[in-house]
């Protein structure tokens, strides 16, 4: 009989199977050499018994073939190079050269009875190691998986420099997707074989960056956001960090797998210290990338500290003012919004001391006399008056070289090898790891949130980290500065509990689940390019549910891409976010003053379903033609948004599905507004004229709008439908 579930036995493995949300993990534990190993991740296998798994583990085992070891070779969740694993290792470093390959041996199994979590603990005598493996499936089946490594040894330092997970997919993975993008166009999806060898992606920017993958994804080829099973992988870390997926060309094995990326000398554990990896996250979808994501969102939401609703409507003021801050401007900036219905005003970047532009101020988080000669209280009575929230806007991280910050503590900016790194937007970057500046930090902000009733912050980083040395040896510090980051969020969070946090860099440049455990928003591009937006948040969406992304209407004429849209195409692809303004509202006319009222209107009334529901989206063959939306929990309402990307490939665009929808329940559509207004010059399709929005709607099982779906209507470029449907 084989120990099962962490009972002791003679023979084999300890064998533990996890099972949560639709999802299975069937882990082998040997109380001998080598780490605990995944044989299987994927949907729920059912209720098995102690003989069903010991059979699994038996069919698991690799054949030996030509040329490799008389013994098979496992892919633990720590690879392990001792073990003969040809690919990457789960630890590497060393001890003055020596202890560079560890070999663990499993002396602890701990698993509570009932509980999908497992922790094994092992030791390398020889290399004066210990690892503690960690492995738990939440209940919306999303697997994560850390480790920590210590050193035993009484008198030596153990350099670490890397602690990588792996998590095996089956040989039916054999397409990759990941994410690429750049400042103003983030999140653009790519796809690639999933081919013997390795495919990297890498982080050296001190943030995920405006590139970063979010998930990286293997899957049968051609899967969709509907349709073929998906595995992916993130790294919950805001610094540095490496995912990567690799196939070996003997074993059988195909592996996802990441953790931080460490650079020279970062981590040196003196005697009985531990480095703990970031969590690493790994999302399975049987039935395409929407599958996935919701298992993401579901345990976003399921967290004690995830915002609850209703999110309010924002106005922030950059785009309006820039950095012409006038006391008066603002108040009627403030009346306008007020007027269609804002509940958050946010005052950007420009309130601090010598900040006129981006060549100064940074550093000096102190109001500036000059602008604001009685503080900001006299704006943020007005605002509170009209009954919206405050917030503001900073940028703690960052120093421009012409701030008293910077010339009475030069010590304290990142740098190494006695150079400064290249300036970029007119900035360096603090040590956020020396104490001192830590410290400064924290006092400036807690003075600022405890002298004004700020409900926001809009915590900003506009630049990559480049030679983030510390002073003043200049060693390696991107680490330190990572955990130095969030002990700062924390102690903000603690002091003041009522307070959100947005993550912005330059718009999406640090989005991870790290920095999502201590904030409450994500800035998802600097760009308010609806056409543009489409794309960011389709795909910024894998990870992040509508509530946590930032979506905002901007000025007609976008500044970022100089194209100009209508209000109700930005408003109704902001509508499926965070919803938010950014535009100059005392420009606008009143007509179109109206028109946004309306939008806001119905943001507020859609926000519930929208930020509690399940993200969707159709797989169309036109990539002209995109259908998304929001579907409740319980299935009884729906909100879907069918976008004309570009020009289609064919004239009426022809049947769109709406996926997502209980197949057994009969639906109510029509038409939403005030996002119903199509060009008058197009004929609308024949279901058009009951789906109006005072109609009696179309009344339509949804597996016949799921499988069958409805007539497109035939959209100019850069124009959206809105559909709601209700559960009769």
């Amino acid at each position: 009989m084989c120990p099962v579930n962490g009972d002791p036995g003679p023979a084999g493995p300890q064998l533990h199977h996890l099972r949560a949300g639709g999802v299975s993990v069937v882990i082998a534990a040997d109380a001998v050499v080598g780490l605990p190993r995944i044989l299987y991740w994927g949907a729920d296998l059912g209720e098995l018994s102690e003989d069903a798994l010991r059979e699994l583990a038996v069919v698991s085992v690799a054949q030996v073939t030509s040329y490799v070891n008389d013994d098979p070779v496992p892919a633990a969740i720590l690879p392990e190079h001792g073990l003969g694993y040809a690919g990457w290792p789960g630890v590497t470093g060393h001890r003055d050269g020596r202890g560079w390959s560890p070999l663990f041996t499993v002396n602890g199994v701990e698993r509570t009875v009932g509980s999908q979590a497992l922790v094994v603990r092992g030791t390398d005598a020889d290399a004066a190691l210990e690892v503690v493996v960690e492995v738990e499936l939440s209940p919306s089946g999303l697997v994560r998986v850390r480790a920590g490594l210590t050193n035993t040894h009484t008198i030596e330092p153990y350099w670490v420099e890397a602690v990588h997970v792996a998590l095996p997919v089956p040989p039916v993975a054999d397409e990759l997707l990941d994410l690429a993008g750049r400042h103003l166009r983030e999140r653009a999806p790519q796809r690639q074989p999933f081919h013997v060898g390795t495919r990297l992606r890498e982080s050296r920017r001190g943030h995920g960056g405006h590139d970063a993958s979010l998930l990286l994804v293997a899957g049968a080829s051609g899967f969709g956001f509907r349709s073929g099973e998906v595995w992916g992988l993130h790294v919950a870390w805001s610094g540095n960090h490496r995912v990567y997926a690799e196939r070996l060309p003997t074993g059988g094995h195909a592996v996802l797998g990441g953790g931080e990326l460490l650079m020279p000398g970062e981590v040196r554990l003196a005697p009985g210290e531990t480095y703990t990896s970031p969590w690493v996250v790994g999302a399975y979808g049987a039935s395409g990338l929407d599958e996935l994501s919701g298992r993401i969102h579901d345990w976003l939401r399921a967290r004690p500290s995830h915002p609850s609703p209703p999110r309010p409507v924002i106005l922030n003021t950059w785009e309006a003012v820039y950095f012409d801050h006038d006391l008066d401007t603002l108040r009627a900036l403030a009346d306008r919004a007020a007027a269609v219905g804002t509940e958050r005003f946010v005052l950007d970047d420009g309130w601090f001391r010598g900040r006129r532009g981006e060549s100064a101020g940074l550093g000096d988080w102190y109001v500036d006399e000059g602008v604001w000669p009685d503080g900001l209280a006299p704006l943020v009575d007005h605002v509170r008056s009209l009954g919206m929230q405050f917030g503001l806007w900073v940028e703690p991280e960052a120093v421009n070289p012409d701030s008293d910050l910077a010339r009475a503590h030069p010590d304290w900016v990142l740098a190494t090898g006695g150079r400064l790194p290249p300036l970029a937007r007119l900035e360096q970057l603090l040590d956020l790891g020396n104490p001192e500046v830590a410290a400064y930090l924290l006092e400036r902000l807690d003075a600022l949130l405890t002298e004004y009733p700020i409900a926001y912050l809009k915590w900003d980083n506009n630049r990559d980290v480049v030679d983030g040395g510390r002073s003043p040896g200049g060693e390696a510090d991107v680490h330190r500065s990572t955990e130095a980051l969030y002990a700062l969020l924390d102690e903000l969070r603690r002091r003041h509990p009522g307070v959100e946090i947005e993550s912005c860099a330059g718009g999406g440049g640090r989005i991870d689940l790290g920095i999502l455990e201590r904030t409450d928003r994500v800035w998802a591009s600097d760009s308010n390019d609806p056409l543009e937006r489409q794309q960011i948040q389709r795909w910024t969406a894998l990870l992040v549910p509508p509530e946590l992304l930032g979506a905002h209407v901007g000025a007609a004429h976008a500044h970022t891409t100089h194209r100009t849209h209508t209000v109700a195409f930005a408003a109704g692809t902001a509508l499926f976010g965070h919803f938010g303004m950014e535009l100059d509202l005392t420009a606008m006319s009143e007509a179109e003053l109206a028109e946004l009222t309306e939008w806001v209107a119905l943001a507020k009334s859609v926000r519930g379903l929208v930020h509690t529901g399940r993200t969707v989206r159709a797989d169309h063959p036109d990539p002209a033609l995109w259908v998304h939306g929001v579907v409740a929990p319980d299935g009884g309402e729906a909100l879907f948004a069918v976008v004309a990307m570009q020009t289609g490939l064919t004239q009426p665009p022809g049947l769109v599905r709406l996926p997502g929808l209980d197949p057994d329940r009969t639906y109510r559509l029509r038409l939403q507004a005030p996002g119903h207004r199509l060009t008058p010059t197009r004929v609308l399709p024949a279901w058009a004229a009951e789906a109006a929005p005072e109609g009696p709607g179309v009344l339509l099982p949804g597996r016949v709008l799921s499988q069958h779906g409805i007539q497109a209507p035939h959209l100019h470029p850069a124009t959206l439908v809105l559909l709601h449907l209700e559960a009769v």
